[in-house]
């Protein structure tokens, strides 16, 4: 069980950086991403579906999205679902594709979108600070189940220390790449 504690919360840890990569590729940062369209959903046959499964989609210009439906007659139903989300672009369509053009980022957007990833950033570390209390909870609840003695604690506490270090650093490394491509692009 103890030897599981460490597996487990790095994992844990892993999983939330992992969910923080999907978060930040979903804030558009002024140029063509294909992963900004990964929660559209388009309403196909009654039933909700990804855009993903409908159509592919490709980069052809550093600021343009081209969706070409696999179903042709889907192609109302995806420019319906991405008007309907999030995504804050309007698409256009030529009967066979629908193209989305990525407008340039203001200087006041660029800030707005890099508190938005100071915020996501923030979110990340407090998922990574419970899973480490979590980690050191279990571990007490182990010593008073006697399974572990109190120096075995105080190693463990030592060694989820060291994986919160290692995920808060990650998670600011990410973040420092994503706020440059914001700026800068």
């Amino acid at each position: 069980m103890a030897d599981n504690l460490l597996k487990d919360t790095k994992s844990r840890m892993n999983k939330t950086i992992e969910a923080y990569q999907r978060e930040l590729g979903t804030i558009r940062a002024g140029v063509a991403n294909a992963s900004i369209l990964d929660r559209v959903s388009v309403e196909y046959y009654g039933a909700p579906t990804p855009l993903n499964q409908l159509a592919s989609i490709t980069i052809p210009e550093p600021r343009m999205l081209v969706i070409s439906p696999y179903d042709k007659n889907s192609l109302q139903d995806i420019e319906k679902g991405i008007l309907m989300s999030d995504v804050g672009i309007t698409p256009t369509s030529d009967g066979d594709v629908i193209r989305l053009v990525i407008p340039a980022l203001t200087k006041e957007r660029r800030e707005d979108l890099v508190k938005v990833v100071g915020k996501e950033q923030e979110n990340a570390k407090v998922a990574i600070r419970n899973i480490r209390r979590d980690a050191i909870d279990e571990a007490k609840k182990l010593e008073k189940a006697n399974e572990l003695t109190e120096d075995d604690v105080k190693s463990y506490e030592k060694d989820i220390q060291k994986l919160t270090d290692e995920a808060t650093k990650e998670i600011d490394q990410l973040t420092s790449v994503k706020e440059d491509e914001i700026r800068n692009n």
